[in-house]
């Protein structure tokens, strides 16, 4: 496949995201396909059972109409279930929640802004503010990577190994620590603070959070009667919780982008020269973080020649 032409090459990696989006959309219309159905069967058996019952004493038409209201002020973050007056929508901590939803690019979408006026800051907002927030996350990445990279770059010593597996060793420690710290730890914990949701529904959570996917299908503490005090501290955790989660997930993703494996693929789709230094080399030699850095071993004295 080396001797492919770029256009090649670009058009093989478009069929094969495309092929890659038809898999998804296959899989997942096979699998919530026919949960969709059940439940779309069991609301209109409900709602038949229930104009069977009351449809006398309603006039026509008005079910529906409250219906359609509460899915309108729904899909604005407006819930007419429960206690409603225990926490509003726009709060301090729930407005910082959106704000650094808009920010990280997470969108849940558990609530949106009503009036023309709060729509038209939005846009200005994340205009001026995404900009600003990748210009932090690079600033704190070339702060953050170096101090990551000094053990890797130790044990590479103390090991003896090449720059390019201390890359890849640096690459899996860091995964698995994001993993560990930033994904299953949330996990278990709001496995065991929910309650009534699975663990793989608190691990889907964290992953959608951190991916910035935020389908906001599943956030913690929605739709339950918490006292104020408390599910606005979640709020504020889930806040602080987005930010050093997408910072430590970048950086993960960054280390990974270096490896002289992804370069070389990357190479493989960018022209047919060959490898150079830099990619050989990853982020250990990017960073200036290559093991001729570190204080060498400690080397046997030469002997001077006999006379």
């Amino acid at each position: 496949m080396g001797g492919l032409r770029p256009w090649a090459r670009y058009g093989l990696l478009i069929v094969a995201h495309l092929l890659a989006l038809g898999l998804g959309a296959a899989v997942l219309q096979a699998l919530e396909g026919p949960p969709a159905r059940r439940l779309q069967a069991q609301l209109r058996a409900e709602l038949a059972t229930f104009q069977a019952e009351y449809g006398a004493c309603l006039p026509t038409g008005a079910l529906e109409e409250l219906l359609g209201t509460a899915l309108a002020a729904q899909a604005h973050g407006i819930s007419s279930l429960g206690n409603v007056s225990k926490a509003g929508n726009w709060d301090l901590p729930s407005a910082l929640l959106f704000t650094a939803s808009i920010l990280t690019t997470t969108g849940y979408g558990h609530m949106a802004p009503l009036s023309a006026g709060g729509k038209a800051f939005c846009v200005v907002y994340a205009a001026l503010g995404l900009p600003a927030s990748l210009a932090l996350v690079a600033t704190l990445r070339h702060c953050l990577l170096p101090l990551l990279s000094c053990p890797v770059a130790w044990v590479a010593v103390r090991w003896q190994l090449t720059p390019a597996r201390a890359a890849l060793l640096q690459a899996l420690g860091l995964g698995l620590l994001v993993a560990g710290i930033f994904v299953l730890l949330p996990a278990l914990l709001l496995w065991g603070l929910q309650g009534d949701d699975s663990l793989l529904e608190a691990i889907y959570f964290c992953f959608g959070s951190l991916s910035t996917i935020g389908l906001g299908d599943l956030l913690p503490g929605r739709g339950r009667d918490l006292n104020p005090v408390l599910y606005h501290l979640g709020q504020i955790a889930l806040l602080g919780y987005l930010l050093l989660g997408l910072l430590a997930v970048l950086l993960a993703v960054e280390t990974f982008s270096e490896l002289p494996q992804v370069r070389a693929l990357v190479k493989f789709f960018g022209s047919s020269g060959p490898l150079t230094a830099e990619d050989q080399g990853g982020i250990l030699g990017q960073d200036e973080l290559a093991l001729s850095t570190l204080p060498p071993s400690t080397a046997a004295p030469e002997q001077a020649p006999a006379c």
